[in-house]
């Protein structure tokens, strides 16, 4: 059979998992790239892949690479293919794509730019063209467009592969097929049950990881229950090799089926899960293989008769217990059950909040980072033994101790437990782990409580003269308890500051030297945060909804980023399709820290532009236009690296002159500033367009502080 390329998709994370297995499918030329695996073969690795991969989300064909500037390019590119020979016009198409930094705009234009040139191809030969279907179409195409250089595939998968056939539609589950495989096999649950381990989950929701775990023990291909697949009205469709391939796999598993195993369990609290589990493991011919009960935390046992095995456990976030001081707790028992029934075995569990995974009371002997769709998510694995000895949270697990909290902390954590319930759902939904917990809520703390993750930056408001320093000293440390209490934290993941009114760049000069750089996530978007070394982090909380907006104008234009900080509003440039971005800030230390955000998103930032220098200086002698400008000066400064003073009161109508010289026909500037009593001087600027969006920049973590900041979208007249 004649050799040929093809890419597998597949979750950030699994990417070597996935090059091994692979290379067990026959497939050579492995290379691993971001979210997939390029490799070579025959036809039948791929029909294997699809059939066999327990991991893949696709497995694509590509047909032809090119450069695609304009949707009017693309068409003849595809136009130039032969598509007689992939489908008929009794058949029915389907067109998915992706763009990253391209010069088209929107992916539904460029899927019907490809189907365009498709349907007119058989139009203008026979007079007739295939119709689309969204749904299980005869054929689908796969178009991904990267920095303007067009792949165009045949999705030989169809469908993602992740849906093995044997899940009953409208059940939730928490974790995706392939993820759950992908924890079974980092566990390795192969060699385990290989060995005469068991398996048991004390967590099961609706059973997806001991089905996985059955369909792995019997050597059942987990394609083996799909009727679909992209291939089987494919033109250049092998009939009697996917024969042989399914006769084979059937064969393969009805051995496995005979196969004296160890117990594979999965209990719930929640019947109506446990009723769909028992479904789920019928539907996959596993019901006599795997076993379901309706069983709380508390209750488990490991199953009798079994010497060693594997407990794995996807432990809920919150919305299943309600209060998230609940979690810490919850997580203690797991590891105490795991620990108490289950000595000697293996333990793997997944989670996104590694707080809470330290709350087990257990040392992880090693942690793998998986990504549950865009969740960066940690998985823990446990040797339990004697020397793994478990610690409640009264010993120190987690060092999220109990703490006897005053009354007046035990009231400040009732509002943080209050904010936390509402704005944790909404931060999850938008994609974000960093946001504003509290800020001065009550009025005797006088704190803002910012969340990154699994560490907080608490900063401590300057009591004013008039309150006694130790009344304000009690106070903070009531914070200081109640903090790491209500979120499970140990208490050095609170990294305390003193704000006070500043002057100049004092916020951004340096308030220690640990120099150690965080990973937090805004929606698509990843940055790096200092929360030690500076009274501000590096990442501005409440100009999130401004990044977004300029990432949605961003598509196709010249971008210039002034008074850039760390550069966040360049990377959602970036992200949005800008062809260019000119990044300017005095500090060389804020640029490189930049570069490192661009680098982070996987972006070149050698191809991007950046400026050392004072933006009101380098605004007198640029030159160059900028289709999208983000302006966010400070308030006041009196750099040492300035010629003189800016007051952005006194100064914003010549600063705004300067910077709008640059604006090209038709674009905007965004001007935002964070003087809570701005005035815009329309009379000296009556010849602009000028649109106040403050109220729509102001996410919900800062609702409670509408004034944090003033924005406004400026264009010039026509």
């Amino acid at each position: 059979m004649e050799k040929q390329q093809f890419f597998a998709t597949a979750a950030l994370g699994l990417e070597p998992l996935l090059a091994t297995e692979l290379e067990t499918l026959g497939a050579t030329e492995i290379k691993q790239e971001r979210a997939g695996v390029r490799f070579s073969g025959d036809l039948g690795t791929a029909y294997r892949a699809c059939l066999w991969s327990r991991l893949a989300s696709r497995i694509l064909l590509p047909l032809v690479s090119f450069e695609a500037l304009d949707p009017d390019q693309l068409y003849t590119e595809v136009l130039k293919i032969d598509w007689s020979e992939h489908l008929s016009v009794n058949n029915t198409l389907a067109v998915d794509c992706t763009l990253i930094n391209s010069k088209i705009n929107h992916t539904r234009y460029g899927a019907l730019r490809v189907k365009d040139a498709v349907v007119d191809q058989f139009r203008s030969r026979s007079g007739e063209r295939p119709s689309v279907s969204v749904e299980q179409p005869d054929l689908r195409l796969n178009l991904h467009i990267y920095k303007d250089q067009a792949t165009l595939s045949i999705d030989l998968s169809g469908d993602s592969l992740h849906r093995r056939g044997y899940r009953i539609d409208g059940v939730h589950a928490p974790l995706k097929e392939n993820l759950a495989a992908a924890i079974l096999l980092r566990a390795g649950w192969p060699a385990i049950c290989e060995a005469g381990g068991g398996l048991a989950d004390p967590l099961c929701g609706s059973g997806t990881l001991p089905v996985e775990a059955g369909l792995i023990a019997t050597d059942t291909a987990p394609g083996l229950l799909r009727r679909y697949f992209g291939f089987l009205a494919w033109k250049q469709h092998d009939e009697e090799l996917w024969d042989e391939l399914l006769k084979e796999a059937l064969q393969r598993q009805g051995v496995g089926l005979e196969k004296k195993l160890a117990p594979i369990v999965g209990y719930d609290s929640d019947s109506r899960a446990v009723k769909a589990a028992w479904q789920h493991a019928q539907n996959a011919g596993l019901d006599k293989i795997v076993h379901f009960e309706r069983r709380t935390l508390r209750e488990f046992v490991a199953p009798a008769g079994i010497r060693h095995g594997l407990l794995v456990a996807n432990p809920p976030y919150g919305e299943r217990l309600g209060q998230a001081s609940e979690l810490p707790e919850f997580y203690n028992l797991l590891g105490q059950k795991m620990s108490q029934q289950c000595s000697g075995w293996k333990s793997v569990v997944i989670t996104s909040e590694p707080q809470l995974g330290r709350s087990i009371g257990l040392r992880a002997g090693k942690i793998n980072v998986l990504y549950n769709g865009a969740l960066k998510c940690q998985l823990l694995q446990f040797e339990l033994n004697e020397t793994n000895r478990w610690q409640s949270l009264e010993e120190g697990a987690g060092k999220a101790v109990k703490k006897n909290l005053s009354p007046g902390g035990e009231m400040f954590a009732n509002r943080l437990r209050k904010n936390l319930k509402k704005l944790k759902k909404w931060a999850a939904k938008e994609k974000i782990n960093c946001y504003r917990l509290y800020d001065a809520d009550l009025p005797e703390y006088a704190v803002a409580v910012d969340l990154y993750d699994d560490e907080v930056h608490l900063q401590e408001y300057r009591a004013p003269k008039e309150i006694d320093e130790q009344k304000a000293a009690e106070r903070l440390r009531d914070v200081q308890d109640a903090v790491p209490l209500v979120l499970g934290l140990s208490p050095d993941k609170v990294h305390l500051k003193v704000r006070e009114q500043q002057r100049g760049n004092q916020q951004y000069e340096k308030q220690a030297r640990r120099g150690i750089l965080k990973e937090v996530q805004e929606g698509n978007c990843q940055f790096l945060v200092n929360l030690t070394d500076y009274l501000d982090t590096g990442l501005f909380l409440d100009h999130r909804p401004t990044r977004q907006l300029i990432q949605k104008l961003a598509n196709g234009t010249r971008f210039l980023n002034l008074f850039a900080y760390t550069g966040a509003a360049t990377v959602h440039a970036l992200q949005g399709g800008a062809i260019a971005t000119t990044t300017i800030d005095m500090s060389r230390t804020y640029l490189e820290w930049a570069k490192k955000n661009i680098a982070l998103n996987h972006f070149s930032p050698e191809e991007e532009e950046f400026i050392q220098a004072d933006c009101l200086g380098w605004l007198d002698t640029a030159t160059g236009e900028y289709d999208l400008i983000f302006l966010d000066p400070p308030t006041f400064s009196n750099s040492k690296g300035m010629a003189a003073t800016f007051d952005v009161q006194r100064d914003h109508v010549e600063l705004l002159r300067k910077t709008l010289r640059l604006l090209a026909p038709g674009g905007v500037l965004i001007f935002s500033n964070n003087l809570r009593k701005f005035s815009m001087n329309f009379d000296d600027l009556a010849d602009l367009e000028i649109e106040n969006i403050s109220n729509k920049t102001i996410p919900l973590d800062f609702e409670r502080n509408p004034r944090i900041h003033n924005c406004w979208l400026i264009k010039k007249s026509q």
